[in-house]
């Protein structure tokens, strides 16, 4: 069921493709200043292209519905089959899976992005990477993703209901379920969850299991912040540090999914290794979250100072307006906001495109390109290599930054992400632990839907918010409609990341000591298992009349 919808959803994407049919590259792009410019004027035609949404959403649906099974009833397979002590390092590693697994797909992807989207069919747009139009074929990765998985229906059809050896380890475990006033178990009916009839009254013991509940906020507090920086990261990199988007991707991956895998790992690993009881399991959770919560300050050290920047922090050469992009020196240039190229000029400012700082002549042979010619650039220095008849030079990029405090920024926040995570496997052997032996595969299922709800879901909206707060410049179309930020309030922004940021981690810690405090554990001779030891203490009794 999950490889089918995983493929049915890739193929929901990857046929949008066929639909639209070619892909014809728009006119060429003018940056350079220019005292007459086509325009186009305000249209505000909805596109064709638009209904196309449902499908994607449509796609994202039994993309959701075939990935929920895996950390479900695929979570509780994997602890029905090995060891109480071997689980945690299990579940740690099929969880790291789960975080690599992203990470192979963002090299391969970013790989095919290098690709022209129609080159498949054997089509040519005469651009290359470096142009705003380029288009790259993002298709073929859900093309490649809907075959895999469908080729993966046969093998995964081949595994029995419990692997061999599954009865003898269940009869050997101990229940350690949490023993409150209202945890009510239905020991003396084995048919009991069975019937969609029982569901009611087994939701009804997952949510007054306050232990339960209380693990399943904590893990929700800890998503929401995972996920936004899983978002947002590489923006905070890019404008903190003075970064192109691209290479702070690649940082920000290089950082997160490491992290999060070495964290997988070990929290599983170190459960495992010194045999945690469910109590000792959640307290473990409580002190990576506190050693998280303490490093997650970094925020605060790392914050970097905006560099200057004409028209918004710097004027043009003391004229113009702070907040307005024209001054006199680009006034004829009729330049368009809505396009974004930053350019760094010799005078050490940045300006928001080559428009904008006035630049009438450019050499693109050279990477990145030079521009001359620049009437808004402060003339402080003459260049040598220039042709007499050109002015001053300015290089197509964002000026280097001032700040040096990115290699101990990517060092503290790997150990934050890997603390971070540290804490998950843990957290998610302990709700296995807490409740009911035939009520583990819905616990984890509602815990998923609180942390989809309350965590992954507003997560990226929340920081997305957020930092939108601290724009100091926004895209204005010619239809006056606001589009992307271009500029950040980069000490702002890290203040607000900090105050999120240790606001969940608290919430996380609160709701982890609470359920360590309120858990109560079971007598040691409860047996977890009690269909599996009917079934062995049947075979020994039929053994015996048999002699």
């Amino acid at each position: 069921f999950v490889c089918y919808m995983f493929g049915l959803s890739s193929r929901f994407w990857c046929l949008f493709f066929f639909f639209i049919g070619n892909h014809e590259v728009s006119t060429s792009l003018e940056d350079t200043c220019l005292p007459t410019r086509n325009s186009t004027g305000c249209a505000s035609s909805a596109s064709s292209l638009s209904n196309y949404l449902y499908v994607f959403i449509l796609g994202q649906l039994f993309l959701g519905t075939g990935g929920t099974p895996l950390y479900t009833l695929g979570t509780a397979f994997i602890d029905d089959s090995v060891p109480t002590h071997k689980s945690s390092l299990y579940i740690g590693i099929g969880y790291s899976m789960s975080v690599l697994g992203p990470a192979i797909g963002y090299v391969l992807g970013g790989q095919l992005l290098t690709v022209y989207i129609d080159a498949a069919m054997g089509r040519s747009a005469g651009i290359n990477e470096d142009d705003p139009r380029w288009l790259g074929a993002w298709w073929i990765g859900f093309l490649l993703a809907w075959l895999f998985a469908w080729s993966l229906i046969i093998p995964f059809s081949c595994f029995p209901k419990y692997l061999p050896g599954t009865a003898e380890i269940q009869a050997g475990k101990i229940s350690q379920a949490h023993q409150g006033k209202s945890s009510f178990i239905q020991k003396a009916d084995e048919n009991f969850g069975k019937s969609f009839k029982d569901l009611p009254a087994a939701l009804k013991n997952l949510m007054r299991n306050t232990v339960f509940m209380c693990l399943v906020l904590s893990t929700t507090s800890e998503a929401l912040i995972t996920t936004g920086f899983a978002t947002f990261l590489p923006k905070f990199i890019e404008n903190q540090f003075g970064l192109s988007s691209s290479f702070a991707a690649t940082l920000g991956g290089a950082v997160l999914i490491p992290g999060a895998a070495l964290g997988q790992i070990l929290g599983g690993v170190l459960v495992s290794k010194f045999k945690l009881a469910c109590k000792n399991t959640m307290k473990f959770s409580l002190c990576a979250s506190v050693v998280a919560l303490m490093l997650s300050f970094i925020f605060v050290y790392a914050k970097c100072e905006n560099e200057p920047f004409a028209g918004v922090s710097e004027s043009y050469n003391g004229t113009g307006e702070l907040g307005n992009l024209t001054a006199p020196c680009n006034a004829n240039c009729n330049c368009l906001r809505s396009y974004y190229y930053p350019l760094c000029g010799k005078d050490g400012v940045q300006y928001f495109s080559p428009c904008f700082a006035g630049c009438t002549n450019l050499v693109s042979a050279r990477r990145p390109k030079v521009y001359y010619n620049c009437s808004c650039i402060e003339r402080k220095m003459e260049i040598a290599s220039a042709p007499e008849s050109l002015g001053f030079e300015a290089t197509a990029g964002k000026c280097e930054t001032r700040c040096a405090n990115l290699p101990i920024f990517l060092g503290v926040f790997f150990a934050t992400i890997a603390f971070t995570f540290m804490a998950g496997t843990p957290i998610t052997v302990s709700i296995l632990r807490c409740v009911n032996n035939k009520q583990r595969s819905l616990a984890l299922g509602i815990q998923f839907m609180f942390l989809r709800l309350l965590g992954t879901i507003p997560g990226p909206i929340i920081f997305g918010m957020t930092i939108d707060s601290t724009c100091v410049l926004w895209d204005i179309n010619e239809c006056g409609v606001k589009g992307a930020c271009w500029i950040y309030d980069n000490i702002r922004m890290a203040h607000m990341l900090v105050v999120i940021t240790v606001t969940c981690k608290a919430t996380t810690i609160f709701f982890n000591g609470l359920a360590i405090f309120l858990y109560k554990p079971p007598p040691s001779s409860i047996d977890v298992s009690f269909q599996h030891q009917q079934s062995v203490v049947t075979t020994i009794s039929v053994e015996c009349d048999g002699n």
